[in-house]
């Protein structure tokens, strides 16, 4: 199992949302490339990045603090966040993002999902956002009628690397990750999921790993607070 640290995006700072609301951000530095070598140092292979105000906006925002973070980080980078069409998909991937997170394109175009995967095996993952179990959508601030199964068995035969689930009230809270409903998700479709969502400290990690079919798990809070520790994270994660 992969673990992936996360670097969440705003106004060009390394922050954290509480339940996704931008209004509830905790900054924790200025500097998103010194923060990723931090986290290489530490042993990570993989990082997940978000650019938060893209997510809103529909587009890139935060595109130079990404640069700066694919310069710092040997590893593999997974970039979410307002990726909503071909050409950012390209532009990304051809700047050396690793794999791309499609979240509200995945709803509302699901052919260009598909398309893409085709054209870049391994590389697109899809952003499984849930509220109460039904798909959230741009940022999280719309919450739409199709739930987060439907969702995902609509790409079962497109060649997806991979699905990103997310139990939004739990984000950022340190509540502990829904692995239940992350887990069911994993049964219900042949495609890896990761897990993401209230990781908040190693028996989530213990909790997650060796599960069938989930390929990784995001934390990020837990590990801002000290409340986890990557090193020891990812030797479990290995094991």
């Amino acid at each position: 199992m992969i673990v992936f640290p996360a670097i969440d995006l705003k106004a060009g700072q390394v922050v954290r949302l509480a339940e996704g609301d931008m209004a509830r951000a905790t900054v924790y530095g200025d500097d998103p490339a010194a923060q990723a070598a931090a986290f290489a140092d530490a042993g990570a292979s993989h990082l997940h990045v978000v650019d938060l105000d893209g997510a809103f906006a529909g587009d890139s925002v935060n595109g130079g603090a990404v640069a700066g973070i694919l310069q710092s980080f040997a590893g593999k980078v997974q970039l979410g966040g307002g990726i909503r069409d071909r050409a950012a998909i390209e532009r990304w991937l051809d700047l050396g993002v690793a794999r791309v997170v499609i979240g509200t394109a995945a709803l509302e175009n699901p052919d260009l999902v598909r398309q893409a995967a085709r054209d870049h095996p391994g590389r697109i993952v899809v952003a499984v956002d849930a509220r109460d179990g039904m798909v959230a959508t741009k940022g999280w601030a719309d919450v739409s009628t199709v739930s987060t199964t439907d969702l995902a068995r609509r790409f079962e035969d497109a060649g997806v690397a991979a699905l990103l689930f997310t139990d939004v009230g739990r984000d950022g809270l340190l509540k502990g990750c829904n692995v239940e409903a992350t887990a069911a998700l994993a049964e219900a479709v042949a495609i890896p999921v990761i897990a993401s969502g209230g990781v908040a400290d190693i028996a989530d990690i213990h909790a997650l790993a060796g599960r069938p079919g989930i390929e990784g798990v995001i934390t990020g809070r837990a590990l801002y607070d000290g409340r986890l520790d990557l090193a020891e994270a990812i030797a479990v994660a290995a094991r």
